[in-house]
């Protein structure tokens, strides 16, 4: 089995370059629900998070309490993927939801934006505002050739 460390360069990225992905999350009856996000990846040699800031809806709430587990995929027109499945969980302090929105803020082009162009997020503290913690338990990698060849493909489970 590949090691993280292994794969988690690739995977970022991958995932910075690509910026939005598709995120998944599922209901208490579990039927599955989509919708595009756009987090950013941090890895450290050891460890690698993701972070989104994002709205608390109702619905994102309710399926993070029924099952606190997302999947994050990209994809591009050239058939790249790359997919982290992950623990999700609630960023909601006042430090926790500025060091998000710092991240973002800060971050790398291109994935690194101003949140405050969200309506309504004019602030870390704005009340629609949160963020989500990723803490992937498996990542794939899979360039487009490797669809083809079945070579090149990357896959890392805890």
């Amino acid at each position: 089995m590949t090691q993280l460390a292994e794969i988690a360069s690739d995977f970022v990225a991958m995932a910075h370059k690509i910026v939005w992905c598709t995120v998944a999350t599922v209901d208490k009856e579990g039927r599955p629900r989509s919708r595009v996000l756009h987090p950013i990846w941090d890895w450290d040699g050891t460890n690698l998070v993701g972070w989104i800031a994002t709205g608390p809806t109702p619905t994102k709430l309710a399926h993070l309490e029924a099952s606190p587990f997302v999947s994050c995929n990209y994809w591009t027109p050239e058939q790249d993927t790359c997919v982290a499945e992950c623990r999700a969980s609630w960023i909601t302090d006042s430090a926790g939801k500025a060091a998000v929105w710092d991240k973002l803020a800060n971050g790398p082009a291109p994935v690194g934006y101003d949140p405050a162009m969200i309506p309504g997020w004019e602030n870390s503290e704005s009340p629609g505002f949160a963020g989500l913690k990723l803490e992937p338990w498996r990542i794939r990698v899979m360039p487009a050739a490797a669809m083809l060849s079945g070579e090149g493909i990357k896959v890392w489970k805890e």
